[in-house]
């Protein structure tokens, strides 16, 4: 499988009162392009961190994180922030949704935040025809379902079309029936628009979905294993 996203070394830390903690420690990991790649572990374990990485919302205290083998890690803040905008979405626990926008509007929102160039209404029923929301698109989020709001953001994260997401815990506040759906829209996802999901989740349930797991304990890699074809 072809990697979109590979690290070196990865070590983070952070000065606490008495020293330094290390949140990760040595991290060696490969994203393969177009696949669901879990992180797995339990709160604490350091997947949030290791995605923030990933994501190049922050930088490591020492090692590299190559995109397309372009070293991230090496960039200025403003190339890091085109890469954000324009490569990757984001998708978190909280949908944080802005609550005076209808669901067109907040996917609408991200479109001009991204700077799209293309047609924005037709870009946005098209993303909001990928999760099941066309009927909902003049909904406020107050009165859409907390599995709804999830799509919305899911939308919202790919309306730029990106090739990669990240999505923190995104079924952690849905019931089970429900975060099987996101993760089935994710799957679609993978599948008809050819993006690469990174997922952190501590629900074993969701495992068999995904094309590689990465556990976490204690900010190491205690276990790789690849699911998927």
């Amino acid at each position: 499988m072809q990697a979109i996203i590979e690290t070196r070394n990865i070590v983070q830390s952070f000065p606490v009162s008495d020293g330094e903690f290390y949140a990760l420690k040595n991290i060696n990991i490969s994203i393969p392009e177009k696949k669901m790649t879990i992180l797995r572990g339990r709160s604490g374990s350091g997947k949030t961190t290791l995605m923030n990485l990933l994501g190049a919302l922050d930088r490591p205290k020492s090692g590299s994180i190559t995109f397309h083998g372009e070293d991230i890690t090496a960039m200025t803040e403003s190339r890091r922030e085109q890469i954000r905008k324009t490569k990757i979405g984001f998708v978190f626990q909280s949908v944080a949704l802005i609550p005076i926008m209808t669901a067109y509007e907040n996917v609408e929102f991200a479109l001009r935040l991204s700077g799209y160039k293309g047609n924005k209404k037709e870009r946005v029923m098209e993303c909001l025809k990928l999760v099941g929301l066309m009927k909902r698109a003049n909904h406020m989020p107050e009165e859409l379902s907390g599995g709804e709001q999830q799509r919305v953001a899911i939308a919202r994260a790919i309306a730029h079309k990106p090739e990669i997401i990240f999505a923190d815990e995104p079924t952690a506040e849905l019931d089970s029936n429900t975060g099987l759906q996101v993760i089935k829209i994710f799957k679609e996802l993978i599948r008809n628009e050819g993006i690469t999901i990174v997922m952190t989740t501590h629900d074993t349930g969701l495992m068999g979905a995904s094309d590689c797991i990465y556990k976490l304990e204690d900010g190491e890699i205690v276990e790789a294993e690849e699911t998927g074809e």
